[in-house]
């Protein structure tokens, strides 16, 4: 099966000087993907040529024109109501038209989750979508997934634990973990610690044995390699992702400063210093990239802003993966069930 991906062409900090070469990466390499580039046709069709394209791939890559662009300091409902033929409303709207099976976009974040949430709308028994994001840990061969990193600044107990419902089961299907490990985030892995909500989402985890939940966990160990599935609310998650790229950038701009000064000792430093160049690309944004907008009736993944080619193009493969495991409608079936055992008891 081939998979079709709306690609907003127009987003991010780079627009298509970086959004045309992923897209050109991934059909190279990707022979089952065929990829709708979505923007302004002119500029994309000088970026193509620009970047030696000679059709090659004409059966698998196409160009839907829009008109406007959707800049990325610009307020969501601003977005939603002026700018209908942005490259970013059109690319989902490429979705709910059934014309693609999943949109990738580097753009506006909230722009971005108000328009998918107003066009897709969200599945039945979902109150809210949220972020799902990857973070490297110190174990190579794991992987955690993290949400909500920014959609949802106030969370009730039903959204929280919704939130962990989803990212069980695009854990499970995405990252093939049977009965992933879910944590909440808090301050303390006492039951004691953490605010009411994360208390009472604690009690009703407990209550849902089909949920393999494990209890808190605190910031220091998110990359600790031991869970697969980090609950909290939009805020804390994305002061938590912001922290964490803040540190992988201090990290890179300071390390060799510091060991060039001797705070080390020249063998200390032929070990740490490779360590920490590897952190630092493995929890890179720009690299590690594509968070997915769970709880949608269709697959939207988010690139970041800043990313780089690779970046949007690991970003269109998480897409893809997206869509051949079918995440939403697994997700909705997994709802479904819960509610029904709800209404039950």
């Amino acid at each position: 099966m081939v998979v079709t991906i709306a690609l907003d062409a127009m987003g991010g900090d780079h627009g298509p000087s970086e959004t045309v070469p992923a897209a050109l990466y991934v059909l190279k390499h990707q022979a089952d993907l065929a990829l709708i580039l979505v923007g302004e046709q002119g500029v994309l069709e000088k970026t193509l040529k620009e970047h030696g394209y000679a059709g090659e791939y004409d059966a698998r890559l196409v160009i839907h024109h829009a008109s406007e662009v959707v800049a990325m300091d610009e307020p969501p409902a601003s977005a939603l109501r002026n700018k209908k033929d942005s490259s970013l409303r059109v690319a989902i709207n490429l979705v709910k038209e059934e014309k693609a099976q999943a949109c990738v976009s580097a753009g506006n974040t909230g722009a971005l989750m108000a328009t998918a949430r107003f066009v897709l709308k969200t599945l039945e028994g979902i109150d809210r979508p949220a972020i799902i994001g990857l973070l490297p840990t110190i174990k190579h061969e794991t992987r955690v997934r993290m949400l909500d990193l920014g959609a949802n600044v106030d969370s009730t107990v039903d959204h929280l634990f919704q939130f962990a419902v989803m990212g069980a089961v695009l854990t499970e299907a995405v990252d093939g973990v049977l009965k992933p490990k879910i944590a909440l985030l808090s301050n303390g892995k006492e039951e004691i610690k953490g605010n009411e909500v994360v208390k009472e989402t604690a009690k009703r985890l407990l209550e849902a044995s089909e949920l393999n939940y494990v209890g808190y966990v605190e910031a220091d160990e998110l990359f600790n390699g031991e869970m697969d599935v980090i609950v909290c609310d939009g805020f804390v998650g994305n002061v938590t992702l912001k922290a964490c790229e803040g540190m992988a950038k201090f990290i890179a701009s300071s390390m060799k400063e510091e060991f060039q000064r001797n705070l080390l000792t020249k063998s200390a430093a032929a070990i740490a210093y490779p360590v920490l160049k590897s952190f630092v690309k493995r929890i890179d944004p720009a690299r590690y990239n594509g968070a997915s907008f769970i709880g949608l009736q269709g697959i939207v993944i988010k690139s970041h802003g800043s990313a780089k080619a690779m970046g949007i193009a690991n970003a269109i493969k998480e897409a893809m993966i997206e869509v051949r495991k079918e995440v939403p409608q697994r997700i909705a079936k997994k709802v479904a069930r819960f509610l029904r055992v709800n209404e039950a008891s």
